[in-house]
């Protein structure tokens, strides 16, 4: 029996014939058209069977809002640093200023941006690699190592001293207006290049563009501050002050985590990225001078060995992961039995891991921060608690429970501090990294919102 390129009539009448065959379908029908596919499939046994009590399980202020931005990152650091700064200061809530780090974190996007289409000025403009760079030039998201590289250079502040706006909360026009002037930017960058422009006249015209870029990002999110008081009641109702404070003397004065202990561990089971290896991204980054992006590749279950051993030391875990897939954000359940699609749908899902990764199926899209785990009797993991940045209402009073299965589909990397590596894994980290191109999966920046 020959087969058509195209579907034909007698298809169609086959699927139909099919489709009405089957009683099931006309269920699935009735409940999806009014519903939703997500809302039908909806498993009440997982919600049923998976509970938000662990027997590891910090103490954090309240949720964090990042409301329609992608900083989810930018919150998922410093909900780590606020941790330790509430325990040594015996403070009941406190927030660092995500403003504040946005601000400089468009401006350096702007600058690694130019300076990519400066390196690149000999790359066909339709090309793959420019064509890329040009995609997203200044977008919200972000990744552990970008998160340092700011926090080093600029500092951090409190809220109280450079809050919120409107750009800052709902953060699309002025992504909009700042990535036309950024593309502009570039076609002047390359037509001056062409025209016979040499490295140093081309990094002067960059200069002032970067000054109009700090225009923008003034008129639209405030000047940020150059000092600051820090004012604040612990628990017993003592009143403190710390006066004149900058960003950076704050930061060195606050913040006794160092950065630079803490390793980038991802699980990305793909052939072509064997375990026990470093790797890198090609421009990718954000503080042009700052420490490239680096990752330490191994299976799953060093992941969470490594994870439940910081959380059980009493200190959080920054993680990236795929929010959107096997979700469900009203319960604030990610579970790989969240939803029953396979038998509403009378199909079946059976991509691997690494699969999905290949075929463009998944990446890391969200960041988030690890506040607990349950280990059973024999001390494995079976669930974790999820500090998440999209205010208190998703979930239970803002915080997630992931299974032990989705940790294993749909967790890509965690930040833990070196201790924790054994001397063998260390090493592979301070090998000289793999270089992947920008837009191997590796390279996806956490954004969802």
């Amino acid at each position: 029996m020959s087969h058509s390129v195209a579907v034909t009539g007698e298809d169609r009448e086959r699927f139909e014939n099919a489709f009405d065959a089957d009683r099931a379908n006309a269920v699935a029908l009735n409940a999806v058209v009014h519903n939703g596919l997500f809302k039908s499939a909806k498993n009440f046994s997982a919600v049923q069977n998976i509970s938000h009590t662990f027997s590891v399980q910090l103490q954090q202020g309240d949720i964090t809002n990042q409301k329609q931005s992608g900083r989810c990152w930018m919150f998922a650091g410093m909900n780590v640093i606020r941790a330790k700064i509430m325990q040594e200061r015996k403070m009941k809530n406190f927030e660092l200023s995500q403003a504040y780090l946005f601000f400089f974190d468009k401006l350096e996007k702007a600058n690694y941006f130019l300076e990519n289409i400066i390196e690149t000025r000999e790359e066909p403009v339709n090309g793959r690699l420019v064509s890329f760079l040009l995609q997203d030039p200044v977008g919200d998201g972000g990744q552990w190592d970008m998160f340092c590289g700011l926090v080093r250079k600029y500092g951090l502040v409190p809220k109280s001293a450079y809050p919120e706006s409107v750009s800052s909360s709902a953060s699309r026009e002025l992504n909009t207006c700042l990535t036309e002037k950024l593309r502009e930017d570039a076609c002047v960058l390359r037509t001056k290049y062409e025209e016979g422009s040499g490295i140093e006249q081309l990094r002067e015209l960059k200069t002032d563009m970067l000054e109009e870029i700090y225009r923008f990002l003034c008129i639209c999110l405030g000047k940020p501050p150059k000092t600051f008081d820090f004012e604040y009641r612990d628990k017993d109702n003592e009143f403190f002050r710390d006066a004149g404070l900058t960003p950076l003397s704050f930061f060195e004065k606050y913040v006794t985590i160092d950065l630079a202990d803490y390793i980038s561990i991802i699980n990305a089971p793909t052939q072509d990225k064997p375990f026990h290896r470093s790797y890198t991204v090609r421009f990718l980054g954000s503080v042009k001078e700052g420490k490239p992006v680096k990752y330490l590749n191994l299976p799953i279950e060093d992941l969470k060995r490594l994870a439940a051993a910081q959380m059980q030391d009493g200190e959080p875990v920054w993680f990236g992961c795929d929010v959107g897939k096997r979700s469900d954000r009203d319960s604030g359940i990610l579970d790989t039995g969240i939803l029953s699609l396979e038998p509403l749908l009378n199909t079946h899902f059976s991509m691997t891991k690494a699969q999905r990764l290949d075929y463009g199926h998944s990446l890391m899209t969200h960041a988030m921060v690890l506040q607990g785990v349950n280990l059973d009797e024999s001390g494995r993991p079976n669930r974790w608690r999820v500090e998440n940045s999209w205010g208190k209402d998703p979930g239970c009073e803002g915080y997630y429970v992931m299974s032990d299965e989705w940790f294993d589909e749909y967790l890509y990397q965690i930040v833990v501090h070196k201790k924790y590596l054994s001397p063998e894994q260390l090493a592979a980290f301070e090998t000289e990294p793999v270089v992947l191109e920008p837009w191997d999966p590796m390279g996806s920046l956490a954004a969802a919102n």
